[in-house]
C-alpha cells in the first residue's frame, strides 16, 4: 500500500473511531500512526485496543503504528463554597494557599504544595485554560498572594498553568509510570511524555520503558522551549504541542517557536510532530476553514515528520474526511516547487561519523544520477533514520527483519517500512533492494536505486556501504 507523500499522519482514537471498521477506514484515508490518548484509556482495555490495531497490519500489509499518549501532570485549584465558584474581578487580590477549606471570592485551596514552594513575586498563574491571569505579589511555601490581571469566573477544580515557574517535581504521575510500563508491555511503538520541563524527565520515562518503545517528548511549556536542544537529544522525537503551549505563553509567539522546534528536531535528525487544533473546524463541519488548510500546509513545508489528529478523528462528525483533507494538502505542498526549494535550502552537515557520512553521500548520489529510490537495510532503523534527516527528493524504503523497528518508522518522514528476512550477501541485499522497490510501485524496468547498509549484515549502527542497482526482468518477475 503505497502512500503518495512523505509526511505521516497521525490520529488520534476516541468514540468517533473505537471499532476496526472506522480505524480500517482512516488507515485508507492515509493514517500511519494511531494515537491512544490515556487520559481517556483503561490500562485493562489498552492490549485489546493494541490487537485491533494489528489487526490492520495483515489487512493492508503495511506497518501500522501506534503511540500512547500518557497524561502528564494535572494541576488544579481547589474547591469553592456556595454555587461552586468566585468571580475575580480585574485589579482585586486573590490569594491561592495550603487550607484545603471552600474558596470564596478571596482564596482557594491549591492542594499542590510544590507549586507553592516554587513561586516568586512577578511569576504569573494562569487558570481554566487561559481565561483568567493572576501575578504573584507575595509569595512563601504556604500561600502567594496575587494581583488579577485578567478577570472573570474561576469554578472549582478548574486547570492551573505557571508559564514562568520550574517546579521541581517530575512531568510523570505515578498513573504515567503504571502506564507507560503497560504500555511497553503490550507493544505500542511511540511513548509520548507530557509537560515536559527537563531532560531528566525524557531519562525517567527511558529508564521505565527500557528500550521496548520509542519516547517522545511533548514541547507544550516555556521551560521546554528554554532548554529545546537538551530535550531534543535526550528524546527519540519530539511533539510541538500548541494547545497548552497556546495557553503558557503568548499566541503570537507559537508560530515562530513551532519553527524553532522543527528546524532544532530535524538538525539533530529526530522525528517532529505538529499537533493541536490543525483542522479544529472540521469536527462539525465536513470542510476546513481556509486558515486551517494553510496550517497543515505550513507544517508540511517546514518540513515536519508528521502532522496529527486530535478531537477531530477521536470525537468528531467527520473523522475520515479530516484525514482525507489532510492527506490532499500534504500530497499539493509536496508537488509544488517551492516545497523541494524550502528542504534544499535548510540541508543540514551530517555528523562526524561514519553512518551519517553515508547517509548524506546517499542522498547526494540518488539527487546526481535522479535515482528512483534510496533502500536501506536497518536493523534498528537508525540507517533510515539518518537517510530521512537528508530530506532526500526519492523515497527512503526501509527493509528490516525487525517487525517493531518497521512500525517505529512509520513515524519518520518519507519513510516506506518493510519487513523482510535479512540479506544473505551483498548481491542478495541489492536483488531484494530491487524486487521491493518494483513490488511496492516505487520503481520499474531499467529504474535505479541506491543501496545503503552495513556490513557484517544485520549489526546496529554499521552503515558503511552504498551500491547502485539496476532494476532488471528479474527483478520484475519476482516482485
Amino acid at each position: 500500500m503505497k502512500r503518495e507523500r512523505r509526511i505521516k499522519i497521525i490520529a488520534t482514537l476516541g468514540p468517533a473511531s473505537a471499532t476496526e471498521e472506522m480505524c480500517a477506514k482512516l488507515f485508507e484515508a492515509g493514517v500511519d500512526v494511531f494515537r491512544i490518548n490515556m487520559s481517556h484509556t483503561q490500562r485493562e482495555t489498552l492490549a485489546e485496543k493494541i490487537a485491533m490495531l494489528r489487526g490492520l497490519e495483515a489487512k493492508f500489509r503495511r506497518p501500522v503504528g501506534i503511540l500512547a499518549d500518557l497524561q502528564g501532570p494535572k494541576l488544579r485549584v481547589g474547591q469553592f463554597g456556595g454555587d461552586g465558584g468566585a468571580m475575580l474581578e480585574k485589579g482585586a487580590r486573590f490569594v491561592l494557599n495550603s487550607d484545603p477549606s471552600p474558596g470564596d471570592a478571596k482564596r482557594v485551596h491549591l492542594p499542590h504544595p510544590e507549586i507553592l514552594s516554587a513561586l516568586e513575586p512577578g511569576h504569573h498563574l494562569i487558570l481554566d485554560d487561559g481565561k483568567l491571569r493572576l501575578v504573584v505579589e507575595k509569595a512563601s511555601p504556604e500561600q502567594a498572594v496575587t494581583k488579577v490581571l485578567v478577570g472573570g469566573r474561576l469554578s472549582s477544580r478548574k486547570g492551573v498553568s505557571l508559564p514562568d515557574t520550574t517546579i521541581a517535581v517530575s512531568a510523570m504521575t505515578e498513573k504515567d509510570r503504571a502506564d507507560a510500563e503497560v504500555a511497553a508491555e503490550v507493544g505500542v511503538d511511540w511513548i509520548a511524555l507530557s509537560f515536559v520541563q527537563r531532560p531528566e524527565d525524557m531519562a525517567e520515562l527511558r529508564k521505565i520503558v527500557r528500550g521496548r518503545a520509542l519516547a517522545l517528548a511533548k514541547i507544550e511549556k516555556p521551560q521546554a522551549v528554554t532548554r529545546m536542544e537538551e530535550i531534543i537529544d535526550a528524546s527519540d522525537a519530539i511533539m510541538v504541542a500548541r494547545g497548552d503551549l497556546g495557553v503558557e505563553m503568548p499566541l503570537e509567539k507559537v508560530p515562530g517557536t513551532q519553527k524553532r522546534l522543527t528546524r532544532m528536531a530535524r538538525l539533530k535528525g529526530k522525528p517532529v510532530v505538529v499537533a493541536t487544533q490543525m483542522l479544529e473546524s472540521m469536527i462539525t463541519s465536513p470542510v476546513p476553514t481556509r486558515a486551517e488548510v494553510s496550517d497543515v500546509a505550513t507544517a508540511v513545508f517546514e518540513g515536519a515528520d508528521a502532522v496529527m489528529l486530535s478531537a477531530e478523528s477521536a470525537a468528531g462528525q467527520y473523522p475520515v474526511e479530516a484525514v482525507t483533507m489532510m492527506n490532499r494538502i500534504a500530497e499539493e505542498v509536496e508537488n509544488d516547487a517551492v516545497y523541494r526549494s524550502i528542504l534544499d535550502s535548510q540541508s543540514n552537515e551530517p555528523e562526524a561519523t561514519g553512518a551519517d557520512a553515508i547517509a548524506k553521500a546517499a542522498h547526494e548520489i540518488a539527487e546526481t544520477l535522479n535515482l528512483k529510490a534510496i533502500c536501506a537495510w536497518t536493523s534498528s532503523g537508525s540507517t533510515a533514520f539518518r537517510i530521512a534527516r537528508e530530506r532526500p527528493n526519492s523515497t527512503v524504503i526501509a527493509l528490516t527483519p525487525n517487525r517493531a523497528t518497521a512500525r517505529r518508522l512509520t513515524l519518520v518522514w518519507g519513510v516506506h517500512a518493510i519487513v523482510t528476512k535479512d540479506a544473505s550477501d551483498a548481491d542478495d541485499m541489492a536483488f531484494r533492494a530491487c524486487k521491493f522497490a518494483v513490488r511496492e510501485h516505487y520503481a520499474k524496468l531499467g529504474d535505479r536505486v541506491i543501496v545503503v547498509a552495513g556490513v557484517p549484515f544485520g549489526t546496529p549502527g554499521a552503515t558503511n556501504m552504498v551500491r547502485i542497482a539496476f532494476v532488471a526482468q528479474e527483478h520484475v518477475a519476482k516482485a
